[in-house]
């Protein structure tokens, strides 16, 4: 049995990982600031659902400014979840945000864990990407993100490898490629797509529809996450692709199919800084680390249907509750 810190552990895939190492036997010290990204009440339900399991401490905490050498006493390793997410609000003033809990954030996660001789996998993002030279892409491709979200992503690769050189801090980096399922972000297209389908909501689709990416399932997220702890290179990236890219209209169609019900679709126009396409190159991984992708988009898309039914009226009031 292990100890390990989980930070947004009250998030989508930080609960997701809470729960799926509890079920492994292991101790978690969960840690979330509960950010006004999204409705509280939604990050109250994840965690309700990951502490039901019994081996989960929760505090709450901003990493930003409290002390960290409370968090991390006794720990074997730290996951680094927690972060502000969005391509499209990080345009502007909310800019400033992102800089707090994306770069200051993991500057102060880095700095602890290397003093505290621990290793850290923590989040990156396809978003660093931006428009990439090739398709699959590989970690060797020069990063050109084209979001200040991506930037912030990109800049938390270069504090890893910042303190890894200075302070010997055992790092492994996770380029997460669009994850999705139960309990995925209100914000994200598959959320709102299934509410769309279950309830008859309309959903607005950015752009024509043919823009792509390479979607994965919260369960093989989580496993790549973990393998990552257990057999990742240090100071090395590592894409986490689910290797099966699909069209924002090809999802539309399966969730259709899927549900028996046909989606009133609002046509808006292209975000900033939303990519045309992402296609991940999981060789790395898979060479190094032991791991890939076990679930198909359609097996992914009944899991999430089904929680989409199963919430609550009071869930769903809060389900559109933006920052």
């Amino acid at each position: 049995m292990s100890s390990y810190l989980v930070t947004g552990a009250a998030g989508f895939i930080g609960s997701h990982l809470s729960a799926e190492l509890q079920r492994r036997g292991d101790q978690v010290r969960g840690v979330d600031a509960f950010t006004d990204y999204y409705a509280r009440s939604l990050k109250y339900e994840n965690l309700a659902w990951a502490q039901s399991l019994g081996r989960l401490e929760f505090f709450e905490a901003d990493l930003a400014s409290v002390p960290l050498e409370s968090l991390l006493e006794g720990v074997d390793g730290v996951f680094h979840l927690a972060a502000q997410p969005g391509v499209r609000p990080s345009w502007g003033n909310e800019f400033e945000i992102y800089l707090r809990d994306n770069l200051l954030a993991s500057q102060r996660v880095f700095g602890a864990a290397a003093a505290s001789h621990l290793r850290v996998v923590y989040a990156s993002s396809s978003s660093i990407y931006g428009d990439a030279e090739r398709y699959p892409t590989r970690e060797e491709l020069p990063p050109r993100p084209i979001s200040p979200y991506g930037i912030t992503k990109l800049g938390c690769e270069h504090l890893a490898r910042s303190f890894a050189c200075a302070r010997r801090l055992d790092a492994v980096g996770l380029r997460y490629f669009t994850v999705f399922g139960a309990r995925q972000r209100p914000d994200m297209a598959f959320t709102r797509l299934a509410r769309a389908a279950v309830h008859g909501e309309p959903f607005e689709l950015l752009g024509d529809g043919e823009q792509s990416r390479d979607f994965t399932y919260v369960g093989d997220a989580v496993a790549a996450t973990i393998a990552a702890m257990e057999w990742g290179r240090s100071g090395v990236n590592y894409n986490v692709g689910g290797g099966a890219e699909t069209t924002v209209n090809r999802v539309i169609e399966l969730i259709e199919e899927l549900s028996g019900n046909t989606i009133a679709i609002r046509r808006r126009a292209r975000a900033a800084g939303d990519v045309r396409r992402t296609a991940s190159d999981t060789s790395r991984i898979r060479r190094e680390v032991g791991w890939s992708p076990q679930t198909s988009i359609r097996d992914g898309l009944v899991e999430q249907l089904e929680w989409t039914r199963s919430l609550t009226p009071q869930v769903l009031t809060q389900i559109t509750v933006y920052a």
